[in-house]
């Protein structure tokens, strides 16, 4: 019997391991509770506007506090231009903290407290040992300049020669954490990790969850199953450690999570590899994992139009204090505020924007013209429920593995509710696409939520066709095709990919630029389905998010983080951040694109190629 499970891996290479005994149809019959195409009422208005702050403040440390004291007056001695906040949080310690607050008192400062060039560069120099160091240089175990089987669908000689360029990549963001760390782990903003991890690039030198989920699928096409497997022993090790996986690897992050995408690594690598342990190991991880996303201050309550109760999740930093990584850049966007709850509030925004991954986009903002309006805890958002369910069904298809059918049943049932819920709160059936749905500010766990058709945000994201990525979805024709002309007609699709909102604000999760996440979950949606046309549009979109790779990095040497979807080729920019490059998910979604739909061998590559 077939597995009802997402295919969100690619099943069709190196053998496949089904994760279930259960069909498809059974799946779809237990979670066919609310119909997918009841129809919704179009959007009228937005709720209204206030300040509250509840929730919990997980502790920082004593180094973090005062690394952000070091950033604050190297901003004053150094100034605006080429200033990165994080890089002073990613500092290492020489000596004990006490004598380096000591030393830092003691500097010379002139009338408005800054410390001149050279005396600041001298006492960074004698106390501190540079950002990235406490990481080194780990060899993958598994690499191999061409793997046994690599892209073989790939048959045009110049692409799969960068095709292999991209595979090297993994090389040189291949880490360790360094014995200092382990030894003196005080010394560090760098969490001790029992693995070697791969890092996104540039300033992100530490390993990240979500960007970990496309990282592995580019090393499963890379055939680099222990290094995949390597980082999934670390975020299991975060888990233990934390309750939930963090933001990233540093003492700074333990406040907050990222999009959950644990169990779709584990059971991605597993159909790839048949690693039973792997599963064994994960599974405990997973359900605190889940009791993490389902209780407190992630978990609202919404009660339908038809007077049903469903329980949905959302993103709520444990913080209300400017990001230590981004201290100096809150605070200036803080100033604008009146009061000390209304700062406290809006930083608990800005760190919950964190953990969704989008910092920072218009879709979080009640006025998209005014960035202390951001209001992402005030916000059930599509993309992470339909992570959520997506967990709830891997964990059956691993419960089903090992044996244990009471974990199997019972997240059968939590997977059947929040497929209701969904169907419920955030379809609309006019626009053909699922929507952000907008709660009262300060809700709390215990509150219930009457749901208005007035407080779905009809406004157009990329995020807002993320549910076609799991097979719940793709495999209703019916929506599939609804999903397809309303994405056809959305405006997100560009000459390069696609973009993450209609909206040009100058923020780096806002229109122009395409992200590889969204390009990867759209795609592999539309072409999981049995819609042909839906396949082409799937293949077109890939085709062109290679050609822009392709170009860019002959261009520039270099992946990059983002691309502008507008112009094949150009990087993305905006953001609170110079663009980075590296780049791990970008890496993995070009390999695994190039693995799905390959490249013939008189087909060009390049911007021309692209057909529009």
């Amino acid at each position: 019997m077939a597995s009802f499970h997402s295919r969100s891996s690619n099943s069709n290479s190196n053998g496949n391991h089904p994760a279930s005994s259960f069909s498809l149809l059974l799946l779809f019959l237990l979670l066919a509770s609310v119909s997918a195409s009841e129809t919704v009422p179009k959007v009228m208005s937005k709720p209204a506007t206030g300040n509250f702050d509840i929730g919990p403040v997980v502790p920082t440390t004593p180094l973090v506090t005062f690394l952000e004291r070091v950033q604050e007056s190297a901003l004053a001695t150094f100034g605006q231009k080429d200033f990165d906040p994080k890089l002073y949080v990613d500092l290492s310690l020489k000596f004990d903290l006490s004598a380096i607050v000591t030393a830092f008192h003691k500097l010379p400062r002139n009338a408005t407290g800054s410390v001149s060039i050279p005396d600041f560069k001298e006492f960074m120099h004698e106390y501190f040992d540079g950002a990235g160091n406490d990481l080194v240089y780990a060899e993958p175990p598994d690499f191999v300049p061409e793997p046994d089987g690599f892209l073989p669908k790939v048959k045009n000689p110049q692409v799969r020669a960068w095709a292999l360029e991209v595979h090297a990549l993994w090389k040189n963001l291949s880490r360790r954490v360094s014995c200092s760390v382990l030894d003196r782990p005080e010394f560090h903003t760098l969490l001790p990790l029992p693995g070697p991890v791969v890092i996104p690039g540039s300033r992100f030198r530490e390993v990240y969850y979500w960007d970990s989920y496309w990282v592995i699928r580019g090393l499963l096409v890379s055939k680099m199953y222990k290094t995949a497997k390597a980082i999934v022993t670390n975020l299991i090790y975060l888990i233990d450690t934390y309750g939930y996986v963090l933001n990233g690897a540093r003492a700074y992050y333990t406040n907050r999570s990222q999009p959950p995408l644990l169990s779709a690594m584990v059971y991605d690598i597993y159909n790839r590899t048949g690693d039973l342990d792997l599963v064994k190991k994960a599974l405990p991880a997973l359900l605190k994992e889940h009791q993490f996303w389902n209780s407190g201050i992630h978990k609202v309550n919404v009660q339908d139009d038809r007077g049903r109760n469903h329980t949905l999740s959302r993103y709520y930093a444990m913080w209300n204090k400017p990001r230590p990584e981004s201290s100096t850049i809150d605070k200036a966007h803080a100033s604008k505020l009146l009061n000390a709850s209304e700062k406290e509030q809006f930083y608990r925004e800005l760190a919950s924007i964190a953990e969704s991954g989008w910092d920072f986009s218009t879709r979080w903002m009640r006025n998209t013209s005014d960035f202390t309006t951001l209001a992402i805890t005030s916000i059930l958002p599509v993309d992470l429920n339909i992570f959520i369910l997506k967990m709830e069904l891997d964990i059956v298809s691993m419960a089903q593995i090992v044996g244990d059918n009471k974990t199997a049943e019972s997240f059968l049932k939590a997977a059947q509710a929040r497929k209701a819920a969904i169907d419920s709160v955030f379809w609309n059936e006019e626009n053909g696409q699922w929507l952000d749905y907008w709660i009262s500010n300060g809700t709390s766990s215990q509150e219930c939520q009457r749901w208005k058709a007035s407080n779905q945000n009809n406004n157009t994201f990329a995020s807002n066709f993320v549910p076609i990525w799991i097979d719940l979805f793709n495999s209703d024709t019916c929506i599939v095709e609804k999903v397809r002309k309303s994405f056809q007609s959305s405006g997100l699709l560009g000459a390069a990919g696609i973009a993450t909102s209609l909206t040009r604000s100058g923020e780096q999760w806002d229109f122009p630029n395409g992200w590889a996440p969204l390009q990867h979950m759209i795609v592999e949606g539309l072409g999981k389905s049995g819609s042909h046309e839906a396949k082409s549009m799937a293949q077109d979109i890939a085709m062109r998010w290679i050609n822009t790779n392709y170009v860019a990095y002959k261009e520039t040497g270099a992946m990059h983080e983002k691309y502008n979807v507008e112009k094949c080729g150009d990087i993305g920019g905006g953001g609170e951040y110079i663009p980075q490059t590296g780049f791990g998910w970008s890496n993995g979604v070009v390999l695994a694109f190039l693995e799905e739909f390959g490249w013939p061998a008189d087909l060009k590559i390049g911007c021309n190629g692209v057909m529009l």
